[in-house]
């Protein structure tokens, strides 16, 4: 009898790592490859590649079309959009191999929508959204919204998606509250959960 695993892989996927968390999905003509590290209650949509150094937290969407290189960090509730582009070089040339690859990383609950470039060696702040097409090619702060080509900052946005506007008060601190009731305060630019 075939020994029963904690996840699920697609009879068409190629799946050579077993360090897959309980409850994580692998699915059609998806490949991850030996090394690579996915946690607890993933969705690894289909025709998906996951190279060997690729760390994933728990509970990340990567939809349909979405290749992760080596040098990847994605930490817990990141959504990945169908066809975002990630790379890991920013110098390529055929058959020319670097020492060391350029370190993308993609911090928690940050959204990045549909055929997003993120050009390696950059940072996606926490819980921020990067907009459907976008290009980024600098870091990205935690709860800000980005769109365009280059990708610009357009504002702030709550853990819940939604955008929130800052307001000074008496204190001369600027706050916001969303509609879904969480509270930000914004301190030199950096917004802090309250």
């Amino acid at each position: 009898m075939a020994e029963s695993k904690p996840f699920f892989v697609h009879s068409s996927a190629l799946c050579a790592s077993e360090t897959i968390g309980e409850g994580t999905r692998i699915w059609a003509f998806s490949n991850v490859q030996k090394l690579a590290v996915i946690g607890k209650d993933c969705n690894i949509c289909d025709h998906c590649f996951v190279e060997n150094n690729v760390r994933i937290g728990d509970r990340v969407t990567v939809k349909n079309g979405v290749s992760l290189w080596d040098g990847m960090t994605i930490e817990d509730d990141v959504f990945i959009g169908p066809n975002a582009v990630f790379t890991n070089d920013i110098f390529p040339r055929s058959k020319v191999y670097h020492d060391q690859v350029d370190k993308t990383r993609l911090k928690q609950g940050a959204t990045i929508g549909a055929n997003t470039v993120v050009v390696a060696g950059h940072t996606v702040g926490k819980w921020a959204f990067i907009g459907a097409g976008a290009v980024v090619t600098k870091n990205v702060p935690d709860y800000t919204m980005w769109y365009g080509n280059p990708a610009k900052m357009i504002g702030y946005v709550c853990r819940c998606a939604k955008r929130i506007e800052f307001k000074a008060s008496s204190d001369s601190m600027k706050y916001a509250t969303c509609e879904c009731g969480l509270k930000y305060r914004l301190e030199s630019g950096i917004v802090v959960p309250e």
